[in-house]
């Protein structure tokens, strides 16, 4: 799991908060839904990392929503790397 802030990470945090908020849930209640610790789900709305495909989807069910939900917007530039062409 990559502790390196990025544009995808700081984009995709911002959509977990928004769902959460959306459904009136906690970080704490979160947690225990997608049975991720508290401290990881609040870095990865801060955009202060970037989870793993499987903790993506956890979090994705716990709320509710599809996965790519939580990724529309992201492109490869977000991440700081250049794109192999």
């Amino acid at each position: 799991m990559p502790r390196t802030p990025s544009a995808a990470a700081a984009h995709i945090g911002s959509r977990i908060s928004a769902a959460r908020a959306a459904r009136s849930m906690t970080v704490d209640q979160l947690a225990v839904a997608s049975r991720i610790d508290s401290s990881n789900i609040r870095s990865y709305e801060s955009g202060r990392a970037l989870m793993s495909v499987h903790s993506l989807v956890r979090i994705a069910e716990a709320l509710e929503v599809e996965a790519g939900a939580l990724l529309d917007g992201v492109s490869s530039e977000m991440f700081g790397l250049e794109r192999e062409r």
